[in-house]
């Protein structure tokens, strides 16, 4: 077992690059520090799956869905987030970046699991505002389930709709269908 040498220091981009991937923990940094948490559950990991593949169905072919890319919000203090669902232009999507940067997420989507609550619903939709993301959805998984739909309006998010069950939304020209109750089950 080898074990990983930590900056004394908050982290840094290339910190960040340099560090081991680690299959069993979600990691991100904010503001410098390192964030680890567990694996998603597998109900989680189903409904982000179905989400990135309906929305790059779905949308434009100018844009492209990712499930689970990393972002770097600010550099310094260096702060990467790890979205559940990022959206971005195709140009950017196939660059095959290692990241993309705030600026290039036409949209971004969270879906809540234990530990995650605060941080979506605060935190991220914070920094998500600061840096000018335009649309951030959450997703709640418990029964209903569920979708807020946010949208930034004069530097703050604006609550555009709760949604649950079939929906039919509308996204930079595209028009979207979901079966939010479909986002857990084996079979959509």
């Amino acid at each position: 077992m080898s074990v990983v040498q930590w900056p004394h220091r908050l982290l840094t981009l290339d910190d960040w690059a340099g560090l081991p991937e680690t299959p069993e923990h979600r990691v991100e940094v904010v503001e410098g520090a390192l964030l680890v948490s567990p694996r998603p559950l597998y109900f989680h990991q189903r409904a982000v799956n179905r989400l990135t593949y309906w929305l790059d169905e779905q949308t434009s072919p100018d844009l492209s869905a990712m499930g689970e890319a990393e972002m770097v919000v600010t550099l310094a203090p260096l702060t990467v987030r790890v979205p559940d669902v990022l959206v971005t232009s195709a140009l950017v999507a196939d660059e095959n970046p290692a990241r993309a940067s705030a600026e290039d997420a036409r949209l971004v989507i969270e879906v809540l699991s234990e530990g995650t609550v605060r941080t979506d619903r605060v935190t991220k939709f914070s920094e998500y505002a600061e840096v000018g993301i335009e649309h951030y959805w959450i997703v709640d998984l418990d029964a209903p389930v569920s979708m807020i739909t946010y949208r930034l309006v004069d530097g703050e998010y604006e609550n555009f709709g709760e949604h649950t069950g079939k929906i039919d939304l509308e996204f930079e020209g595209s028009a979207l269908t979901f079966d939010l109750d479909a986002l857990t089950t084996r079979r959509p």
